[in-house]
């Protein structure tokens, strides 16, 4: 009850044009934006994290096809037995600059750009969802459950 307590008035319910009631929700409007992000950014350093992990995996990986690969050149003397090593020496590239190089700013800068100057992008599909259109999707739901409950 703790915040919401505070923003009621004597007779249960709040007044909308109490300045209280507007700092509250103001309070809890910032709250849950503060999760939120806080929430994403968790979720990036969690991205990070499994990154790295594949870097590890990919760097042990590439290290044995360049012993394996080096020491079959020695054998044969022919530069296609170095040819596995282009296509890995690309893909460690990548997941390097992901894990440890700029390309997470890169990507948040672009993402940045597209915000600014191609809003058009970023609607959806049929505009954003309303309350009747949610509403009627839940009750289609229902009436196919009592319709066919043994297809559920």
């Amino acid at each position: 009850m703790g915040a919401t307590a505070s923003c009621r008035k004597s007779t249960g319910y709040p007044d909308h044009d109490d300045a209280t009631y507007r700092k509250c929700q103001e309070l809890k409007m910032e709250r849950w934006i503060q999760m939120h992000y806080q929430i994403k950014q968790r979720e990036q350093a969690l991205a990070i994290a499994q990154h790295r992990e594949l870097f590890y995996w990919l760097g042990g990986f590439y290290l044995s096809a360049l012993y394996g690969c080096a020491s079959y050149y020695q054998r044969v003397k022919r530069v296609s037995a170095l040819a596995p090593l282009v296509p890995l020496t690309f893909i460690m590239g990548y997941y390097t600059d992901w894990a440890y190089g700029s390309k997470l700013h890169r990507i948040q800068a672009e993402a940045n750009m597209i915000m600014e100057h191609e809003q058009e992008l970023l609607h959806w599909p049929g505009g954003l969802p309303t309350v009747a259109g949610i509403d009627e999707a839940r009750v289609e739901v229902e009436m196919e459950k009592k319709m066919h409950p043994h297809h559920l």
